[in-house]
């Protein structure tokens, strides 16, 4: 069985994210969303909250499943079964830093490849902090997030008015 690891923190999860699952999904006997912890960065959604989203924006794909990984990428594929990971590159800005990533994997574990996959040219320009940064502002984020997220991210960002003045901002 081929098992490829999709690994993300998904803050929120995309349509780009999403149509490169659906990607792999056809390439890979099973697809394992790894909703990552990242001490780097600040969510604005806890991991568990990460991963029912992305659990209800998979519904539906059989060979899909989503699961929260913590430590080393390279162990957490070998630990389940795993052949590839799966790496989204939306620009040649991602390539860089996505390479070095790979060949530090490779490093770790030379069975384990990496899988680079591009979503569809109309998602290239989507990623989470400018979704975030739109829904922060009020904008409509419908095109760039499923259904689920939109909803989530619109009671998260709730904008609400300041007492004194007519005023809009974001509540947290």
């Amino acid at each position: 069985m081929r098992i490829a690891i999709y690994p993300g923190s998904f803050d929120p999860l995309t349509n780009g994210h999403l149509d490169v699952i659906q990607r792999a999904a056809r390439l890979f006997d099973q697809v394992i969303v790894a909703v990552a912890e990242n001490d780097g960065k600040k969510p604005l959604f806890s991991m568990n909250e990460r991963r029912k989203l992305v659990t209800v924006a998979v519904t539906g794909m059989a060979n899909v499943e989503v699961e929260t990984f913590g430590g080393l990428l390279v162990e957490y594929v070998v630990k389940r079964g795993g052949s590839a990971i799966v790496r989204g590159l939306r620009a040649v800005s991602d390539f860089e830093f996505e390479f070095q990533l790979a060949l530090m994997n490779r490093k770790l574990n030379d069975q384990v490849e990496t899988i680079f996959m591009m979503p569809k040219d109309t998602y290239t320009f989507v990623s989470s902090r400018l979704v975030k940064e739109i829904a922060r502002l009020g904008g409509d984020i419908r095109p760039f997030v499923p259904p689920n997220i939109e909803a989530a991210l619109r009671k998260r960002l709730a904008p609400v008015k300041c007492a004194r003045s007519n005023v809009v901002s974001p509540s947290r």
